[in-house]
Order: structure tokens, then sequence, then C-alpha cells
């Protein structure tokens, strides 16, 4: 058999940490790796769902995505965000990973530099180096926010900004004002600002703001992912200046056609439904983060308590790391998410108050060896 042979950019890019490490995990394990919410999807989308199965609409939709949901997404868009995007600057992806591997493969030249926070998404690098590009981590500050001067430092020839706010690993959110200052500096020097906002609705004493506020050059990424419990149902969604959107609407009906239709339909049900549930998880999040927090500040770690998404990210040590995923509980080591934090790990808080109790003694048991 010959030599087996295969494209140097996926050879320069590894599987995700994440990922290793969720599939390793053991019987008995209390798994604060993955991120997904560990609610159950709204039953009042699932029987939107259920409904669009037997009213048949299984086939293939508009390559763009269902001209309902693009409506209710403008709205959401408006009312929410204080965004005016037409239906046509939507485009519905099968999550928001999608959306931005398409992003990445429309704007991105063979070497063009793309920015993201360092730490930051697993992501981000790896769909820069598919797409011929080259990621570069921007450092953050204290407050585990984008060290903005460090950030304009770079700017200067890059061709993309990842914006993660709420930011995943950090849970940190953005000011207003670090988000008006990036996106005007970006902006000015011909960088496109991609603001990726999975995590807008879990935020706690503070406020989100879009990108898109602050200057036209911008993308907006977004999914039903997080917000309303559907990870497994793979709709997202970007939004953007047309030409952005036309040419990712490109690369988007030859890698995946459309959305499925079913998940179309459920994610139309949940924009313009009920959302006490929203509301619901984000309340519960917000407990479960102040318990954690309290009692891994207790054990004597310091760190920024997150403002967003539902992740604690702190500064245990690499050797109790280590210690902690023996006895059986998965968290994942602060290098999976690039190569400014070693010493950190990231805690996912979106399991039960149950789980986090266990948890947290299992924690205290791998501190004392």
């Amino acid at each position: 058999m010959e030599k087996v042979r295969c494209a140097g950019r996926c050879l320069g890019i590894e599987i995700s940490g994440i990922r290793k490490l969720f599939e390793a995990a053991g019987p008995g394990s209390i798994n604060m790796g993955l991120g997904q919410p560990d609610f159950d999807t709204p039953d009042h989308i699932k029987e939107g769902a259920i409904r669009a199965i037997r009213e048949g609409k299984t086939a293939y939709t508009s390559n763009m995505g269902i001209p309902e949901l693009r409506e209710a997404l403008s709205e959401k868009f408006q009312k929410e965000n204080g965004l005016a995007y037409s239906p046509d600057q939507i485009l519905v992806t099968a999550g928001a990973s999608e959306a931005l591997h398409i992003i990445m493969h429309a704007l991105v030249e063979e070497g063009d530099r793309v920015l993201y926070a360092d730490p930051g998404f697993v992501s981000y690098g790896a769909l820069a180096v598919l797409a011929g590009g080259r990621p570069e981590g921007v450092p953050l500050d204290r407050a585990l926010r984008i060290d903005v001067e460090a950030a304009k430092e770079m700017m200067d020839g890059a061709r993309l900004f990842i914006l993660n706010s709420p930011g995943n690993p950090t849970g940190a959110v953005e000011t207003k004002e670090n988000i008006r200052a990036l996106v005007e500096y970006g902006n000015d020097r011909g960088v496109t600002i991609v603001s990726d906002e999975v995590y807008e609705h879990f935020i706690y004493g503070t406020t989100h703001w879009s990108a898109a506020r602050f200057g036209e050059d911008v993308i907006t990424v977004n999914a039903a992912s997080k917000t309303y419990a559907m990870t497994g149902w793979r709709l997202g969604y970007l939004a953007g200046p047309k030409e952005y959107v036309e040419q990712s609407l490109k690369v988007h009906q030859y890698c995946q056609a459309c959305a499925t239709s079913i998940s179309q339909y459920a994610a139309l049900t949940a924009y313009t439904g009920p959302q006490d549930c929203v509301e619901q998880m984000r309340t519960e999040y917000q407990a479960r983060r102040d318990y954690l927090c309290g009692e891994i500040a207790r054990m004597g770690f310091s760190f920024p308590v997150p403002e967003g998404a539902f992740y604690l990210f702190a500064p245990l040590g690499k050797g109790l790391v280590e210690r902690i995923l023996k006895k059986g509980v998965i968290i994942v080591p602060g290098e999976a998410f690039g190569c400014n934090a070693p010493e950190y790990a990231r805690m996912n808080y979106a399991t039960s108050r149950e789980n986090l109790k266990i948890a947290v003694e299992r924690i205290r048991e791998a501190m004392e060896g």
C-alpha cells in the first residue's frame, strides 16, 4: 500500500483538546469539560420540530435559510441588539461553527493574519489554518479581557479580528468602551471584525454590546445552540454586509447546501415563542456560578469572577489539574485554549448543582494529594 498522503493544512492542526477529554471521560466522571447546557431543549421548541415533520417540511430549504426564520432573526437583531440587518443579510448555518468556517474561507487569503484572544476558543486558530490564514493570539489583561493596546499594535495588516464576548473560556464580558475601540480602530485599518456572540443571553450583572453597533465592517455570528439548549440541533447564523454574506453563501452552498430543515423550524419556534425559558436557564447558571466561584475561592485561588457564559477560568496549576482529572472531574487545561494560560483550567458550570458539589469535593481531595 502506498504511503497515505494528507493535506498539510490538516496535518498542521490538532484534534480539539476538549473533545479528547470528552471522549476519554470514564463512568462516574463529572464532566465540566464540554461547553454544553445540561438543560433539555424546551418542549415548545421540540413541538415546533415535530409539527414540521408531520407537515412534511423535510426537503431542502433555500441555501440562505427559510424566509420566516431569517425574518424572525432580523426582528431579533433589531429588538435585542439594536442592529438593522435585513433578512437578505442573514445566512442560516449548521451551527456557529459552520458560520465561522465559511467566513474564513470567504474572506481569508493565503497567508492573511487572523487575530483572536489568547486564551480563546479552540476553533478560531484551527479554522484560520484550514482557510490558509495565519492565526495570531492577542493577550488578555488581568481581568481576562482583551488587552486593547496590544490588539491595536497587532491589527495593522491583519485581515480578521475575532471578538468573542461573553468569552470562551474566560467568561469575560468586554466593556462597551473596549468593543468600540477595537471595532473603530480595526475598521479604520481595513480589519473585518467577526463578533461571536453565542453566549449573549448568559450575562450576570453587566450588559452585552454587539460589535456591529460601532462599525460597518463587522460580521455577527450567533446560534440557537446555547440560548435555547439546542447544541445538537446545529443551528447558527451569520449577519453582515451583503457582499460578505454573498461570498459566504458560495462556500455554504458547496459544503452544506442548507441547514437542516427541521432544525430551522425548531429555531423559528424558539425565536418567535416565549422567552421565559432563557431567563430560567440564566438564573440557574448564575446560582451555579456563585456556588462554584465561592468554593474555588475558599480553596485559596484568586481569579476574576466570570460575568458571562458558563465557564470559570482559574489558575489552578498544571499539577493540580492533572490530579483533578485523575479524580474523575473533567476540566480543560488552559493550554487547550492557547499559549498564554498554561497554569489555568476551564471549569464548565453548565451541570447540575449536585454534580458541582461532588466535583468540589473531588477537587479538595486532589488538593490534598
